[in-house]
């Protein structure tokens, strides 16, 4: 199958279980692969026939800039039924990282396969 991929979208949005955390917006990033057939756009060369990546970029970048959820876990999951539901993609492996929640470290997240 062939995939889309999404690379390094960030997003700010109030993210985490601590007080302090509620109080501020935290940058994510997000990688996504999405498993699409890309033939018929290919032979089409019309952007109707694709899996628009920028408005499934638009989507998130909506969705998460407006959330307020503890976990990431909690918010991957619903970014991957957002995808799955409104988007007709068949699987996708979605990256969401939470940058500098812990130091020493670049980011931690989680990594979800749905499909």
């Amino acid at each position: 199958m062939d995939r889309v991929f999404i690379e390094a979208l960030e997003i700010e949005c109030v993210i985490g279980i601590y007080d302090w955390e509620r109080k501020i917006r935290q940058p994510l990033s997000f990688d996504i692969e999405m498993d699409f057939d890309n033939r018929t756009p290919a032979a089409s060369d019309a952007i109707e026939d694709t899996l628009d990546y920028k408005a499934v970029s638009k989507r998130l970048i909506d969705f998460v800039g407006n959330s307020s959820y503890g976990l990431v876990e909690a918010l991957a999951e619903e970014c991957c039924r957002i995808i799955i539901d409104e988007f007709g993609v068949s699987r996708v492996r979605l990256k969401l990282s939470k940058l500098g929640a812990v130091r020493g470290a670049r980011a931690v997240g989680v990594i979800l396969e749905r499909g």
